[in-house]
């Protein structure tokens, strides 16, 4: 009788971690085909941008990032907040830097050298 359940316990396992790669697997493409115009070039879009102003400011405020260095920067949730998703996750898991990349980020922070990464902030100190 404990052999089945050991059986059954183990195919659930299996079968729901071979769901979770294969639902990883697929949902990271496209199920349609992305049309695009012949005239989007890298140029054009740049000009749009710089246009719109989308490029001049990010809607981040550097007031928001202190506030949040200053309080969470072990867990670097102001590199999340900056859009630096990769450099998050590895302050998250280091506790940042064992605080000293935190203390780094924060004076960055302060004179304006860590900017968001999709422009500069919209408000500053």
């Amino acid at each position: 009788m404990s052999n089945i359940n050991f059986f059954t316990m183990n195919f659930k396992l299996l079968f729901a971690l071979l769901a979770l790669v294969v639902g990883s697997l697929t949902i990271t493409y496209a199920s349609f085909p992305v049309k695009t115009t012949e005239n989007t070039t890298v140029e054009n879009v740049e000009e749009v941008k710089a246009a719109s102003g989308f490029a001049a400011a990010s809607g981040k405020s550097q007031v928001t990032a202190l506030i949040l260095v200053l309080l969470v920067g072990g867990l670097g949730i102001h590199r999340f907040y900056l859009g630096y998703m990769w450099q998050g996750v590895v302050q998250l898991l280091t506790l940042g830097g064992c605080g000293i990349w935190s203390l780094i980020d924060l004076v960055r922070i302060i004179t304006g050298d860590l900017q968001p990464k999709d422009g500069t902030y919209s408000k500053t100190l």
